[in-house]
């Protein structure tokens, strides 16, 4: 076998892209801009970092934004394609509107994968602690968002449970920022259309604006299409003159899903791509959150910022991937309130301090119609058909947190925080406790695959501590250092959805310790950003030989990132970002599904090369063009690193002609190379397995505004 897997290797290495030149460039295009010095620039005004606007060159922190140009330049029929723009981040697409999240990290699968990351809307958090979704962002209208801004790493301890590898937060415009009145339809192949519509209306005292948009898409693999449907509305004015803002987010899905295709490079053939080895697979979700804004006026000058909120959500999907392919329900209400309180004169210090509260009641049902077939018989026997979980959760979550910059000695600014952070969660077994099925019949003398604990309450406390250093080297060009520690606690399913013999799962919250060096810089035709990372990550929870969910793994996570913007020529801009970063298990251990993890090997999904290079071209106000250039290194399929994905490389072309005062077309031309790839490349199960890229896609849009 290792003389097996060496050749595959060196055969591979031979015909797979190797795109570090990509980096090594880039890097050298941003001493150059470094080394020029140019007067009066403008930069991004970003709000993740410190809940407040800010100038992006004063945060000590790595924070990438796509922002109202390019999201209507891109007319996203999936998130990916937006936050695939920023430094850091790889979203692998799956069926329809499901996704993979990669930040700062290697792609994270599993019952805590989602739980690595937070997903803010407005400041938000989209889901409950203990209760996210892998697939949360297709609940958020990224499509006609204002901005999206990620934070990579830990960074702030303005955020809590989840903020380790990354924060995602979807910025919707004010009603003031939606037109009067606009609408729009495109379409594209696989009988893909879909209509968006905005409009505001303006009062006295009150504002109004609102935002939908109904997709439907036919789907391009066999049985695979999907009906979307997002509203948002947005109130915005004052009582007895305090500043208000309300803010509802509703949406549905309907999807087909179509599942892995499987065998060797299969995405190579369209034949085998466009087909769906699961027919019948689905999922049915839909959400409502309505969360609040009120900045009443505290003497001093400080500034108070309460935020109310309220979410419900519920979905329902076969799970295709399993033996037996039962079906889950969840669902969620929760609600709370985010208040926090700052001060400060700007030039010499500020403070920011608050308090999170959260109330949550979440519910799952696993069941499965007939028996299971497919497998071995021991493999069939275990799961039997009938209800295999059935339990509510009642969490609580509670938060503390302080942060304060000051700045000294002219051009030294330093930044100090700390959050506290205490969850409970209230866990109500609504069967019988055990492996048994519904009944309390056993499953031969092993028993049934599906454990539930007994009735019970967990307790999760902790700390994230900040520190960072800031120098200005001049004016336009700053450096600083960032160290800072995020965590999570155990997910609701992996505390209560067990399997095998295992009774309790004593596990403790993932801890990930960060520091980061910078260099940033601004001037009037060009920004640019670099950063070093170095990550550890302890207490990773997994899924071990005997089933057992224990959290004793450790991962380490180092790298280094990019960003420029120049522009060339009044006409002419470039867009380089990406990423060269190593994912390392730092630990040894058979897990489930009888993969072995060795200590130095690299995370399996986890390339080591993404880069994106953009160029825009304006030649005159009523056009705008745009050719994106995707990278994604080859990398391993498997903890054991024996099987490999050689990567690929796309090109997207995109372009818009205003042709008249309220009416503009846009066309855009996905994968215009018409490349082989896989959007998500697995080893499971003895095979390799592969959600395979869509071939050339052609979408077309009219839009009117007025």
């Amino acid at each position: 076998m290792p003389d097996a897997c060496d050749a595959e290797r060196r055969e591979q290495s031979r015909s797979a892209p190797r795109h570090t030149s990509l980096a090594t460039s880039a890097l050298l295009l941003l001493a150059l801009v470094a080394s020029v010095a140019a007067a009066d620039g403008l930069e991004e005004i970003l709000v993740t970092a410190t809940r407040r606007p800010e100038p992006a060159l004063q945060v000590p922190l790595s924070i990438g934004q796509v922002g109202p140009d390019a999201i209507t330049l891109v007319g996203s029929t999936h998130h990916a394609q937006l936050l695939n723009r920023v430094a850091g981040v790889m979203i692998q697409q799956g069926s329809g509107q499901e996704s993979l999240t990669a930040i700062r990290s290697p792609v994270l699968t599993g019952a805590g994968s989602c739980g690595a990351f937070l997903f803010l809307e407005n400041g938000v958090p989209v889901r409950p602690v203990g209760f996210c979704n892998v697939n949360v962002l297709y609940e958020v209208n990224t499509e006609q968002a204002r901005a999206i801004e990620v934070l990579r790493g830990p960074g702030s301890a303005l955020y809590g449970s989840n903020a380790m590898h990354g924060t995602v937060n979807v910025l919707q415009p004010s009603p003031l920022e939606r037109p009067p009145l606009g609408i729009s339809l495109d379409g594209g192949p696989s009988n893909y259309w879909r209509v968006k519509v905005a409009g505001r209306h303006e009062g006295d005292d009150w504002n109004l604006g609102v935002a939908g948009l109904y997709a439907n898409d036919g789907g391009w693999r066999a049985e695979s299409g999907y009906h979307q449907g997002k509203f948002n509305a947005a109130l915005t004015g004052r009582a007895s003159d305090v500043p208000m803002r309300f803010d509802l987010a509703a949406t549905t899905l309907d999807q087909q899903t179509a599942g892995f295709i499987t065998g060797k490079n299969a995405y190579e053939s369209l034949k085998l791509s466009e087909s769906n080895p699961t027919p019948g697979a689905y999922r049915d979700a839909s959400a409502v959150r309505l969360t609040g804004l009120i900045e009443p006026a505290l003497p001093g000058g400080a500034q108070l910022e309460l935020r109310p909120f309220l979410r419900t959500s519920r979905t329902e999907f076969l799970q295709h991937f399993l033996l037996g392919q039962p079906i889950e329900r969840n669902g969620q209400e929760s609600g709370g309130l985010l208040a926090s309180a700052a001060w400060g004169d700007v030039e010499h210090w500020s403070l920011i301090t608050g308090i999170d509260l959260e109330l949550g009641y979440s519910t799952l049902v696993e069941d499965q119609e007939n028996p299971t077939t497919g497998g071995t018989p021991i493999a069939n026997a275990i799961r039997p058909a009938g209800r295999h979980y059935d339990y509510d959760v009642h969490s609580r979550v509670v938060s503390a947190y302080a942060q304060g910059e000051r700045r000294f000695l002219d051009r030294w600014r330093i930044v100090a925080g700390l959050r506290g952070e205490y969850v409970t969660y209230a866990y109500d077994n609504r069967m019988l406790d055990g492996n048994t099925d519904e009944n309390g019949v056993p499953c031969g003398y092993t028993g049934c695959l599906y454990s539930r604990p007994a009735d019970r309450t967990d307790h999760f406390h902790d700390w994230a501590p900040k520190l960072a250093l800031m120098f200005d080297v001049t004016p336009r060009l700053v450096a600083y250092v960032n160290a800072s520690q995020g965590f999570r606690p155990p997910e609701m399913t992996e505390l209560y959805r067990l399997q095998r013999g295992q009774q309790v799962a004593d596990l403790k919250p993932e801890q990930l310790d960060s520091l980061e060096l910078g260099l940033k810089g601004a001037w009037r035709d060009a920004s640019f950003a670099v950063a070093l990372f170095d990550m550890d990550k302890s207490g990773v929870i997994l899924r071990e030989a005997n089933g057992y969910n224990v959290a004793n793994g450790r991962t380490s996570h180092k790298g280094v990132e990019y960003e420029l913007r120049w522009r060339m020529l009044p006409s002419l801009e470039l867009d380089v970002a990406g990423t060269y970063a190593r994912h390392r298990y730092e630990f040894s251990r058979q897990v489930d599904g009888g993969e072995s993890i060795k200590a130095g090997n690299d995370i399996d999904t986890a390339p080591r090369d993404v880069h994106r290079l953009g160029l825009a071209w304006r030649p005159s106000p009523p056009f705008e063009f745009e050719a994106e250039w995707l990278v994604v290194g080859d990398y391993w399929l498997d903890a054991a690193n024996l099987h490999r994905y050689a990567g690929h490389e796309l090109l997207n072309l995109r372009g818009m002609w205003r042709f008249a005062p309220r009416w503009s077309v846009a066309a855009r031309l996905d994968n215009a190379l018409d490349r082989r790839y896989a959007d998500r490349a697995d080893y499971g199960f003895g095979t390799y397995r592969y959600f395979p890229g869509r071939p050339r896609a052609l979408f077309a849009e009219i839009a009117w505004e007025m």
